[in-house]
């Protein structure tokens, strides 16, 4: 613990912070060591299932479970006047941009030859 040196990015973890660590009271550390003891069984129990040879059913995973769950019901994007304005901004403006710089480039470029003066690049015959 003397050698940790600090991130500059990170902070410090909790179980290297002397203030934190040391003034921790017994129930606290023993309600710690339960949470640990405990998502360590499940986490065994898991592995079990899934490296089992010989299984035939479905296997529950609670985290992927839960991201789908909140990947469908979909309350975590709200159409707010904000994200309708952002949408806007960033899906339909560049359309109406590019229509209007190609369509005044192709038409100045078209009164041009008709006016007999645009000089072509590219010659497609020899």
């Amino acid at each position: 613990m003397a050698d940790y040196k600090e991130a500059p990015l990170a902070s410090r973890p909790k179980t290297l912070d002397p203030a934190e660590y040391f003034s921790l009271s017994p129930e606290y550390r023993r309600a710690e060591e339960k949470r640990a003891a405990l998502r360590s069984q499940l986490k065994r129990q898991y592995l079990q299932q899934l490296n089992n040879p010989h299984r035939k059913e479905l296997i529950e995973d609670p985290a992927l479970t839960r991201w789908t769950y909140a990947r469908a019901s979909n309350k975590y994007i709200k159409p707010t006047p904000k994200t309708s304005l952002i949408g806007g901004l960033i899906g339909v403006v560049p359309l109406f941009f590019f229509f209007v710089l190609f369509k005044t480039d192709r038409d100045k470029r078209e009164a041009k030859i008709k006016a007999g003066t645009y000089k072509r690049p590219y010659h497609l015959s020899a």
